[in-house]
């Protein structure tokens, strides 16, 4: 129906006659003559309905409005002069029009496309309408592109793209699985697959050596900003490959990705690596941000000596606990006293039982806590801390865990605060040397998952004195404090797997329910493996420069699960519930 796309006529096609089509985004009336401004995928053009060279086009043009589908056929010619529009690929010419089509009408639009004051809601409701604004169309050529450039670089590399099933078996992962009822099965279920972790481990003991899928994965848990009930991760696996080659794969899938989507300069030469002790300690988070400084320092040997008796029995038990020091270089001229006190309410939010502090004077430390200190501890602070006139530091003190985390979330609060985070740069850092388990509830849980190779002795066996202290080969690729992906060699031997299960409290009867299948495969010459996912809406999120993971997927749902545009989750036919063999219990109404 078009003979070119809106972008495509320039300068090149002046005196020719084209056809172009898409949607009327502004029209104006200028004493007789009106002008259109037609967008369709890419780009706008301008259209000029002129009634002393189209009486008929003319016509048509006045019935027009704002989101009206045409088709227009004329002939380009430049613009007069000083009436270029140098915002515009097309700028400097123009369509005289001689036929115009009206091919559908629109109702007037319930919000401006494009005002991004609009409520979410409102643009969830109508997403179609939504996705039709350039903002969009650019964020969804970027994906496009990068999942062709994802494709294109495993290819090179020698990987095979595998689909694996999306009705399967619910099995412990993390998150709360979502659940599908068999008809032919009576009172038995399906789950969508959190992830294709245990069919990618059994496409390796098939010896397909390089697998990988730009897998959807489902789990139903609390969502936030960057995540959604569903979403699409890279999925990776290879065999016989250590840590190291792994994680050289990861980067260069990164590099293509980065280079193909227009960001190759935002790249380092070399992907960093952290240990995850030193990022929980440095920077209070496993995905540390570090496009900006303020680390924390650890000061509870000093804050042992010092005769307030809080500080003093927190600092004596150093394993469990943590007195961190959090310096803010110039604070004392940044923030108000008014400030000072709201940062106590901020940590408290998060567990804090309170917030110190000091100021650095002319004439040295100087707060509430100085009392508690002798000179040289006070001295011993302002060298640890690196402290110079016009500085102040923070210090959070309690359990280990509570102290990490609201410190790790105060350092990015006050970041944000001050507007030091610089918006134009990539930060990537590799996460390594991860737990193997954590301790909830008493009960011992995979810090991963429960296929993750632990990190053996010399002999191949497990050897630890503190079972807390075991590490894993386990490593997380994360970008400006967002967890990009990650992943782990995987275990492979029945033996170490049985040890791990065992270690958490799984019985090998219930080891064989959920994981026989994988368990009976790893006694079939299973080949050393490993690989790992990276999650690909959340690439786009930081590729687009957007904070929200919804602006990247066609039709996200909100916050609560809902996709306000099908109404989705919604009530089904009673007889399609008998047919499943399920009864809805009615929720008690209140008297």
């Amino acid at each position: 129906m078009r003979t070119h796309y809106c972008a495509e006529i320039s300068e090149e096609y002046i005196g020719e006659e084209v056809t172009v089509a898409g949607w009327v985004a502004s029209r104006r009336d200028h004493g007789g003559v009106i002008f259109i401004d037609l967008r369709d995928k890419d780009e706008v053009v301008q259209l000029v309905c002129d009634p002393a060279d189209s009486e008929e086009a003319h016509r048509v043009a006045e019935e027009v409005r704002d989101q009206y589908v045409l088709v227009a056929t004329g002939k380009v010619r430049p613009r007069g002069e000083g009436l270029e529009n140098p915002n515009l690929k097309t700028g400097k010419v123009e369509i005289v029009v001689h036929s115009l089509t009206i091919e559908n009408r629109s109702k007037p639009m319930p919000f401006d496309l494009g005002d991004e004051k609009v409520n979410e809601e409102i643009r969830l409701k109508y997403r179609y309408l939504d996705l039709r604004t350039p903002r969009m169309h650019k964020i969804f050529q970027l994906r496009s592109t990068a999942a062709i450039a994802a494709r294109n670089s495993l290819a090179e590399m020698g990987f095979l793209e595998v689909e694996t099933p999306v009705l399967t078996k619910s099995t412990p992962e993390g998150a709360r699985d979502y659940l599908v009822p068999s008809r032919v099965w009576p009172g038995e279920f399906y789950a969508l697959p959190q992830s294709p972790q245990l069919f990618k481990q059994l496409l390796m003991v098939s010896g397909f050596d390089r697998y990988f899928q730009l897998a959807k994965c489902f789990r139903d848990e609390d969502l936030r900003a960057d995540r959604q009930p569903e979403f699409t991760q890279i999925d990776v696996e290879m065999s016989f490959m250590d840590q190291n080659k792994i994680m050289e794969v990861a980067e260069r899938l990164i590099r293509d990705i980065w280079a193909a989507c227009g960001f190759w300069e935002k790249l380092p030469n070399m992907f960093p690596r952290m240990t995850y002790k030193e990022a929980m300690e440095t920077y209070g988070s496993d995905k540390p941000d570090l496009r900006f400084e303020l680390k924390m320092v650890d000061v509870i040997d000093i804050f042992e000596r010092c005769s307030n008796e809080i500080f003093s029995t927190i600092a004596k038990s150093p394993k469990k606990n943590r007195i961190k020091a959090l310096k803010v270089p110039n604070g004392d001229n940044i923030f108000s006293k008014r400030q000072m006190k709201g940062f106590e309410d901020y940590v408290r939010k998060f567990g804090a039982q309170g917030l110190g502090y000091f100021q650095m004077k002319e004439e040295g430390l100087k707060g509430p806590l100085t009392k508690f200190f002798s000179e040289e501890d006070l001295q011993a602070i302002i060298d640890r801390c690196g402290l110079e006139v016009g500085d102040v530091v923070f210090f959070g003190a309690g359990e280990k865990k509570v102290v990490l985390d609201y410190m790790g979330r105060f350092r990015l609060y006050l970041a944000e605060l001050m507007e030091i985070v610089p918006k134009d740069v990539h930060k990537f850092v590799w996460i390594v040397d991860f737990p193997m388990f954590e301790l909830e509830e008493g009960k011992l849980k995979a810090l991963h998952h429960p296929f993750t190779m632990p990190k053996l002795s010399d002999k191949g066996t497990l050897d630890y004195d503190d079972i807390e202290e075991l590490e894993s080969a386990a490593y997380d690729l994360v970008l400006n404090g967002t967890e990009l992906g990650g992943g782990s060699l995987r275990i492979h031997k029945q033996e170490i797997q049985k040890e791990v299960f065992e270690l958490m409290g799984i019985s090998e009867e219930e080891a064989q329910e959920k994981f026989g299948f994988l368990l009976d495969a790893l006694e079939y010459g299973a080949p050393p493996h490993g690989g790992f996912a990276m999650g690909f809406d959340r690439i786009i999120m930081l590729l687009a420069g957007t904070d929200s993971i919804r602006d990247v997927i066609a039709f996200p749902k909100t916050q609560k699960a809902q996709c306000l545009l099908t109404h989705a989750p919604s009530p089904v036919d009673p007889e399609q519930l008998k047919e499943l063999h399920i009864r809805l219990r009615q929720r008690p109404t209140a008297e």
